[in-house]
């Protein structure tokens, strides 16, 4: 058991570690010469209006998602706070978890739309930001859902101590 623990301490230091090292490694690289010389067809142009639409509407999304759990977290917040009830720390807590578990899905919608920027004729250097970026927002989503994970642990009754009281 206390290997196991600490083989999970182990992956959940190097995870982190190696996802910055890999953006790091991606912002450093800088490949020249882009799409410049190429030609592009009608139905790369055409596709790459629709996608860009596509992209924007993903992003308005995510927009929507986020401001919409931010605004129901403001109104879940003032209600415990003008309430007077004994439970604030334990139901702030729940507002919180909520709010983290929002900011998940946005942060998926955003990657989405990234993706979907680079979806049609992508260059070396577009594939590269891309990289960087899903790197990016997938160690915040790392952190964000551990940080969820440790939050609802926290909530939950331990019925080990329970039994050993009695």
């Amino acid at each position: 058991m206390r290997r196991q623990a600490s083989r999970d301490s182990l992956i959940n230091l190097l995870l982190p570690l190696a996802l910055i090292f890999g953006l790091v490694m991606l912002l450093s690289l800088n490949v020249g010469g882009g799409a410049e010389g190429r030609e592009t067809t009608p139905l790369e142009t055409w596709l790459k209006v629709i996608v860009g639409y596509l992209a924007a509407a993903t992003e308005i999304a995510a927009a929507v998602v986020i401001g919409g759990a931010v605004i129901r977290g403001i109104v879940a917040y003032l209600r415990l706070l003008f309430s007077r009830s004994k439970q604030h720390f334990d139901a702030t807590e729940g507002v919180r978890l909520q709010l983290g578990r929002v900011l998940a899905l946005g942060l998926e919608f955003t990657v989405a739309s990234d993706i979907l920027r680079t979806a049609v004729a992508p260059t070396r250097q577009d594939i590269l930001n891309l990289g960087a970026i899903v790197l990016l927002r997938t160690l915040l989503n790392y952190f964000l859902e551990r940080e969820i994970q440790q939050g609802e642990q926290r909530r939950l009754p331990e019925p080990e101590l329970d039994r050993s009281g009695r």
